[in-house]
């Protein structure tokens, strides 16, 4: 089944409930200025105020394409009023398209039904290159300089969370959280568990052992 994740940055998105449609699943869930809080897989569809709690939109529209989480993303601009000024100022700012707020669950998912073909297309094939690791999200396979990582899906989305979240220590419950396992509730050391066979993956392909083991705190992807 398709995933398609909707993110607000107002209080909306954490209230509206997923629901499946035509076999794709669509998930909403809040974002602020720090970017996603778990993996993003699929196409992503972002709906920025123009005026946040602590950060303008525009200038939360040039960090989300910053970002190479949200780079992709769709970005709508969410206007206070229809000025042309306003208009301007949001595709500047790096948002596709704008729109007249308040928002409602019927507005966002008009606007996403309306444009989902044309934007899945577009964004067909995506590819990270992180270091020496590279992900290629459309084939399901990571490299290391250029050597096939064998490894399980589960071992695949984990990587892929770590090389989002570089050189930062994530603990368990983060992990958990990121790989969107909380439901039904995991157990932490089973983390322990994901890390082993992904450390063996890494090393088998000739990456070493770049998963550092911080005590109490959790682990860290460690690059260069």
């Amino acid at each position: 089944m398709d995933l398609i994740n909707i993110f607000l940055t107002g209080e909306l998105g954490e209230t509206l409930e997923e629901f499946v449609h035509d076999d794709q699943r669509f998930i909403f869930d809040r974002i602020g200025p720090e970017g996603p809080r778990r993996l993003v897989e699929g196409p992503a569809w972002i709906f920025v105020d123009w005026v946040m709690d602590d950060l303008a939109g525009l200038e939360m529209c040039r960090r989300l394409r910053a970002d190479p989480r949200t780079s992709e993303a769709h970005i709508t601009l969410v206007l206070e009023e229809d000025d042309v000024e306003d208009r301007r100022r949001a595709l500047r700012a790096g948002a596709d398209d704008y729109m007249v707020g308040p928002l409602d669950r019927t507005a966002i998912l008009d606007r996403v039904l309306a444009l989902q073909s044309r934007y899945s297309e577009r964004h067909a094939t995506q590819r990270m290159e992180v270091g020496r690791l590279t992900i290629d999200l459309a084939a399901l396979q990571a490299r290391w300089d250029g050597e096939p990582i064998e490894m399980r899906p589960n071992e695949f989305r984990l990587l892929r969370f770590f090389a989002e979240n570089p050189n930062t220590v994530l603990s368990r419950e983060e992990l958990i959280a990121g790989l969107g396992k909380r439901e039904p509730p995991i157990d932490e050391r089973t983390v322990d568990v994901w890390i082993g066979r992904l450390r063996r993956a890494i090393k088998a392909a000739g990456g070493g052992n770049p998963l550092r083991t911080v005590r109490s705190m959790g682990y860290v992807f460690d690059l260069p």
